[in-house]
């Protein structure tokens, strides 16, 4: 059933179809300019509005999340360096105290996010359901961004068929544009031009193509460079990925929710995981539709008005983007100079800088995204990852941010930091008798303390099994609690063994970070279906090569090498974990026996059709998209 519009919306004027290939033009509509200044990082701007956080406790929040984490990491790090005194101090001693007390609050943070989320999502249980919002269509134009990258072709336009259908369906089709903005090879062209005339030939929905010749600062010069030509004629622009897919009630509830809240910016709506195929991404699709809900709502509760920005699944406004968010390029050399690399924290914190606010929500259904098919894979994006939130740290300083906002950008180079912090750890338990008369405690000395890390690193994922035990539904959409059960008794586990792997690769990708080889930009690899185990081996030798010593020193007996055995055991099967969970097979002959099995597996779960057509549930985890104070 179509949505009628509240009031009329004027059309933009465009051009006709152009009947013929023209390479470096393609089918757009007339040009709507909008001045996007380059922003200068230096000095403080004026700020056009004052953005008024709500509720009036979040300042105490933050402060209880942060102090918490500090006093847990304080006490840890105390204990473990306890026994460095007994022969006075040095500033070894104080180096190794920093370096426990950067790994205990960082683990304790991301524990205490989980707990407050627990709160949140279990509070909302026990309270009675807020009446359902009524989905109406939103009374200002949004354009649809589709940003892409020597991508394969028939899947990306088939994406964009079904998401250009749905907002027909819902009776949207004046109010949404969609644009495909190329920056792919001049011969992946002629495919992509082909398949972009098939669709706009099939759909209702104003759908353009355009393809940039060079794709100077990647993905936000290509934004950036459609908002100079285009962004004039829309109020709002949704920002997909290549994997992205958004239901039609999606991007009318969004939009229609930045027409209630005209001091916000700039919406992030929290995608789930779907079309996993192997091992790997059906473990990570668990995950996030399991684990996620939880972090997620923890993140909400402290962020406020300070939300931050991942890049795709959001809306925007779109002059506050072109007034607050032109990125200048930065001196030196790359990796720390060049094009700002993870521009989207960047960019949420130049909005609010300018005085929008930024929010993060969970949407009933409809934000999806696609998550890369092996470890291989998710390592290389993981390294561009690394490089951007690395380049924030020279960001810290720039006047007039938010001071959550300079929070946000640390913990994201934090968060990569942390895995040579902790391979530092190893080293140091492996010569701690060479460096010590007395020799640090490891945790199987201090059980308490053991106890307490095994606590703080499972606790996000037991709180979040607390709470789907309260919420029958979600249990539905993981196949039951018994299933549920079941399929953490194999992920606990396979985390278990993967985190070692990680921890190196990104150690490896900070070093040569550091030392000044920037990573580039790629295309993804969307699917895969298996890596050879000989090519496994190949690319993942330095782990071996690290498990070596470590290995020697337990088989030794040497140290506290104990606690340090199963990483070993990880590191040396390195190999083997990446190319057994980069199989369909494999993940296939799991989910038909209810393991890393969830209902966004055919992409649209039958469950989430449903809550969509009845609308029971408006937003959770965050602010209500029916509520405009709440989006002040």
């Amino acid at each position: 059933m179509k949505l009628s519009a509240t009031n009329s919306v004027s059309q933009a004027t465009r051009t006709n179809d152009i009947p013929h290939y023209q390479a470096n033009l393609g089918d757009l509509p007339l040009e709507t300019p909008i001045d996007m200044p380059e922003q200068c990082f230096g000095e403080q701007p004026e700020q056009l509005r004052q953005v008024v956080t709500s509720p009036s406790c979040m300042t105490e929040r933050r402060l209880l999340l942060i102090l918490s984490s500090l006093a847990i990491g304080l006490f840890s790090a105390s204990e473990l360096a306890r026994p460095l005194r007994q022969d006075g101090t040095s500033l070894l001693d104080g180096g190794l105290f920093l370096l426990y007390l950067s790994l205990f609050c960082w683990v304790a943070f991301g524990f205490l996010n989980a707990l407050a989320g627990f709160c949140v999502l279990a509070g909302q249980r026990m309270m009675p359901l807020a009446p359902a919002t009524e989905l109406r269509l939103p009374r200002k134009r949004t354009a649809v961004l589709i940003p892409i990258y020597n991508e394969h072709v028939d899947q990306i336009f088939a994406r964009v068929a079904k998401m250009t259908a749905m907002v027909d369906d819902i009776g949207a089709a004046k109010l949404f544009d969609f644009f495909v903005l190329s920056d792919s090879g001049a011969k992946m062209l002629p495919r992509e031009y082909a398949a972009y005339r098939r669709v706009k030939s099939q759909t209702p929905v104003p759908l353009y193509y355009r393809r940039r010749s060079q794709n100077i600062a990647r993905k936000p010069g290509n934004i950036a460079e459609w908002l100079r030509r285009f962004g004039g004629g829309y109020d709002y622009m949704i920002v997909l990925d290549a994997d992205s897919l958004m239901s039609g009630s999606a991007m009318v509830r969004l939009a229609s929710a930045m027409d209630r809240a005209p001091g916000v910016g700039l919406i992030q709506s929290i995608p789930t995981v779907i079309n996993a195929r192997t091992l790997f991404a059906r473990w990570q699709q668990f995950c996030a539709a399991a684990y996620g809900p939880v972090a997620a709502a923890g993140m909400t509760w402290w962020s406020g008005s300070e939300a931050t920005f991942w890049g795709h699944n959001a809306i925007i406004r779109v002059r506050a983007f072109a007034e607050s968010c032109g990125l200048p390029k930065l001196s030196g050399r790359e990796p720390f100079g060049g094009h700002v690399m993870s521009h989207d924290i960047v960019e949420a914190a130049l909005l609010r800088r300018r005085g929008w606010a930024v929010h993060m929500v969970t949407l009933p259904e409809g934000s999806h995204e696609e998550f890369p098919p092996t470890l291989s894979d998710f390592s290389i994006r993981d390294r561009r990852w690394c490089h951007g939130n690395l380049q924030h740290i020279r960001l810290l300083g720039v006047a007039g941010l938010h001071w959550v906002s300079r929070l946000q950008m640390l913990m994201g180079a934090s968060s990569y930091i942390a895995s040579p912090l902790w391979l530092m750890l190893m080293v140091v338990t492996l010569l701690q008798p060479l460096l010590f008369a007395a020799a640090p405690a490891g945790p199987t000395d201090s059980p308490w303390l053991l106890g307490l890390t095994v606590a703080l690193l499972l606790g996000p994922k037991l709180l979040s099994f607390l709470w789907l035990a309260l919420d029958r539904e979600r249990q539905k959409d993981l196949g039951g609690l018994r299933r549920i059960v079941r399929t953490m008794a194999v992920e606990i586990p396979l985390s278990v063994l993967v985190a070692p792997i990680t921890m190196l690769a990104q150690t490896v990708a900070v070093v040569s970070i550091m030392c000044g080889q920037a990573c580039g930009w790629s295309p993804q690899r969307r699917t895969a279906d298996g890596i050879p185990l000989g090519n496994a081996l190949n690319d993942y030798r330095w782990h071996i090569a690290t498990a070596l010593p470590f290995l020697a020193g337990a088989l030794m007996g040497t140290g506290a090498m104990a606690w340090l055995f199963p990483v070993v055991v990880s590191l040396l099967l390195a190999p083997f974990i990446v190319s057994v969970t980069s199989r369909c097979d494999i993940g296939e002959w799991l989910a038909r026996r209810g393991i890393f099995r969830t209902a966004e597996d055919d992409g649209f779960a039958p469950t989430v059709k449903a809550r969509s057509q009845h609308n029971t549930r408006p937003l959770t985890s965050g602010p209500l998209i029916g509520e405009t104070h709440a989006l002040a």
